[in-house]
Parts: C-alpha cells; sequence; structure tokens
C-alpha cells in the first residue's frame, strides 16, 4: 500500500515529464507555472489510492490521475480570473503574472493536454474512464454558472448553494474516486460508493474552503484572508448566516454586501464581527463534519481489503486537517 507521500511524488513527477506542444512557448510558460506552484495534489492522490484499494498496478492510473490535476489546475486558472483574485497558493495568479487573454488561452490548452492524459488509461477501461470524466467537467462547468448566477441573486438557500458546490467543487473529486477504482478493476457497486465517498468529502472540503477564506493563516492557505467577503461572493457561511440572523443583524449583513463602494478591511472586519456573533465558524464546522463522517461510513461498506481502506482514510484525514 502506497503512502501520500508516494503517490504524490508520482504525480509530481508524471506532471514534470508531461510533453507539451513547444512551438508557443508563451502557450505553455504558463501552464507549467501553475502545475508547478504546489496543491496537495488531492484529487490525482485519490484516484490513486482507489486505484490501489483494488490493485497494486497503480502505474496505469498515473497518466490518468495527473490529467484530473491538470483539469483542475485549468478551472483555477479561470477561476481566479472570474473571481480577480490576485494570488493562488502564495503567488502571483496566472492573469496577474500574464494577462488575461494569456491566462484564457493557457487554461483553454490545459483541458486538452487532460483529454490527452486520460486517453493513456488502460484500453479496457478508457471509454468508461472518459464517460465519469466528461460528466464531472461539463458538471463542474455548470456549478461555476450557478456561482456566477448566484453573484446577481438576491437570496441563496442553503440547498441552492449546496447543489453549487456539489458541482463546482465535489463531483470532481468524486470523478477521481470513481475513476481510480475503474482502472483499479473495481465493480459498478464498490466504483459508485467512491464516487459518493469522494462527493462527500468534496462537499465538506469546499465548505472548509469558504471557512479557511475568513479563518484561514495565509501562509497555509495562500489566500488574502476575506477575499470572498470583499468580492460579495455567496459562501456557505453567508448564506448560513442570512438564514439563522434575524432583525437588525440581518439587516446589517445584507447591508454589507449591497455596498458598491467600501474600505475592504473596515467591510471584513464589520462581517467577521457578525459571524462570530452569530456563532457561524462552528456552525460550519459542524456541517463539514457531517460530510465527512458520512464519506468515512460510505468507505466502510467498500468491499476491499480493510488495512488499504485504513489508509485511504488516514490520507484522507491528513488532506482535510482532521483526525479519526
Amino acid at each position: 500500500m502506497y503512502n501520500h507521500a508516494d503517490l504524490k511524488d508520482l504525480v509530481d513527477k508524471a506532471i514534470i515529464n508531461l510533453s507539451y506542444n513547444t512551438e508557443a512557448g508563451k502557450l505553455i510558460d504558463p501552464v507549467k507555472y501553475i502545475l508547478s506552484i504546489g496543491g496537495k495534489r488531492l484529487r490525482p492522490v485519490l484516484a490513486l489510492m482507489a486505484c490501489n484499494l483494488f490493485s497494486d498496478k497503480i502505474d496505469e492510473a498515473v497518466i490518468p490521475a495527473t490529467g484530473l490535476e491538470v483539469f483542475h489546475n485549468f478551472t483555477l486558472v479561470h477561476d481566479d480570473i472570474m473571481d480577480q483574485a490576485p494570488v493562488r497558493r502564495n503567488f502571483p495568479t496566472v492573469h496577474s503574472k500574464w494577462n488575461i487573454n494569456q491566462a484564457v488561452l493557457s487554461g483553454d490548452v490545459m483541458a486538452f493536454i487532460a483529454n490527452d492524459c486520460f486517453l493513456q488509461a488502460p484500453p479496457r477501461c478508457t471509454s468508461k474512464v472518459f464517460r465519469v470524466f466528461n460528466k464531472a467537467a461539463i458538471e463542474v462547468c455548470v456549478g461555476q454558472q450557478l456561482d456566477i448566477d448566484f453573484e446577481k441573486a438576491i437570496i441563496v438557500s442553503e440547498d441552492e448553494y449546496l447543489r453549487m458546490i456539489e458541482l463546482k467543487t465535489a463531483v470532481l473529486l468524486a470523478a477521481s474516486a470513481k475513476i481510480g477504482a475503474i482502472i483499479g478493476g473495481a465493480d459498478d457497486k464498490d466504483s459508485e460508493l467512491l464516487y459518493e465517498f469522494g462527493r462527500n468529502l468534496g462537499l465538506a472540503f469546499q465548505i472548509q474552503d469558504d471557512l479557511l477564506d475568513i479563518y484561514g493563516d495565509i501562509k497555509v492557505f495562500g489566500k488574502i484572508p476575506g477575499g470572498d467577503i470583499i468580492s460579495n461572493k455567496k459562501t456557505f457561511l453567508l448564506v448560513k448566516a442570512l438564514e439563522i440572523a434575524s432583525g437588525e443583524q440581518h439587516k446589517r449583513l445584507k447591508e454589507q454586501f449591497a455596498m458598491k463602494e467600501f474600505d475592504p478591511e473596515t467591510k471584513v472586519k464589520k462581517v467577521i464581527d457578525l459571524y462570530d456573533q452569530l456563532n457561524i465558524k462552528a456552525v460550519t464546522e459542524n456541517i463539514a463534519n457531517d460530510y465527512i463522517n458520512t464519506a468515512f461510513s460510505l468507505l466502510d461498506k467498500i468491499g476491499a481489503v480493510k488495512e488499504r481502506k485504513k489508509e485511504l482514510a488516514q490520507i484522507t484525514c491528513s488532506l482535510i486537517g482532521r483526525n479519526r
């Protein structure tokens, strides 16, 4: 059974060894840049671990798993443009370092590089892997559109928000686990259980991400705290706060997110003060933990060697910063 460091190393080496069309270096430089500035490699590691639940031939899954990482980073490049984010993982975002046109084009080519990686899945399951990935990729785009739509919406319900992050974030983690399982030779039942495991994990992961935007350390998280508040972005914390706030608190929250002109530092402080009054940090942590517990209950049902499932659980815990 491989550990997280081994699997991350395999992915990092595969990323370094990716072949590119070098006719236009300016197209590829941003691709190499975004793939080189770190990240947990959560999606490819999850795919490789899912494969390893059922097979020792994880070499068959390394390049397809790398495709998941390339696609994920492609979504980040475009997401950062839409969010006008200046920093990603403590480094300038691609559009900040180059320009928006370059970021769009280099992001586009990453999607096709990812496709090339999936074509290198074993022939016995290439079409199955592609179907799982394409479905997830389309859903990620739908989730991003919902996210954009929610920016203009006055009220977004908790269910609407959870559906958006399921599509935008969770389905790619779910597909990663399922793709790894398929390449490893899992049957349909276990593949689907791993999909649901990844989906619940992804929901928890995004909710925690929302939390870290406000309560995280920039040195660890790689983003400027409060960025979502400054950009008036709908997050789980805001959706939940508007749901449970009443009277004056509800009014003040709506006022803060309706402002067109404001001092960023003052706005962040005022919103965090309201969140603290409503105990939003604890509420959000509890919801994330519910999804994590559901993920682990699904893992227990998978028909794989118990010791291998234990290793996957431990790696998952380390990646999401939790003890089991």
